[in-house]
């Protein structure tokens, strides 16, 4: 683990704590699990927006010229890669048993449809906001077995997913689809 990632953790969650002058006092957990919700705020809905006929759908199949996207995840694999991961890091810090079947890194075979898959990502969301629930500033910077700090792998899993949204934006965008945080508000 880079000492500079956690001293800017650290400080990022700090300042974010610390200026505030409200009735009530933004906690660590708070923090973290606001970083959490605005992830899931943004990739539910993105997932939602890819039709269940197109979640197969990788960019190896446009035959690009130029470029390589031989081997890359499907759309279904980026959301069950990013739900499986999630319980990868969090689980540690919630003391929930990491399933056998999530191992591998893209989650259990047998999920199949939209539903399912949608689902999954929705309840290791939901074991991010137990895990954010149970950060305090006493116990931010213990180690895990694995040797990671807790806050850390807390806001390591919103970084990592913010990588995988990003990818999904793309795949929504080549299949014709306007990702809804881009869209024009309703009037």
């Amino acid at each position: 683990m880079k000492p500079q990632f956690v001293l800017l953790a650290a400080i990022s969650v700090f300042a974010r704590i610390a200026p505030a002058q409200t009735a009530k006092q933004p906690t660590l957990a708070s923090v973290v699990d606001a970083d959490i919700t605005y992830l899931e705020r943004q990739m539910i809905p993105a997932v939602e927006a890819m039709p269940e006929d197109k979640f197969d759908f990788s960019p190896e199949s446009l035959h690009i010229p130029g470029a390589d996207f031989k081997g890359v995840r499907s759309f279904a694999l980026l959301v069950k890669h990013t739900a499986a991961s999630n319980y990868a890091i969090w689980s540690p810090l919630t003391g929930d048993r990491f399933p056998k079947d999530f191992l591998g890194g893209d989650g259990p075979e047998n999920l199949k449809t939209k539903a399912e898959i949608l689902k999954f990502l929705k309840d290791s969301f939901a074991l991010g906001h137990k895990a954010a629930a149970g950060l305090t500033l006493d116990n931010m910077l213990r180690l895990t077995a694995g040797k990671s700090l807790w806050l850390h792998l807390a806001e390591f899993a919103v970084a990592h997913g913010f990588d995988h949204y990003g990818q999904m934006v793309e795949y929504l965008r080549m299949n014709g689809i306007v990702p809804p945080a881009s869209r024009a508000p309703a009037q």
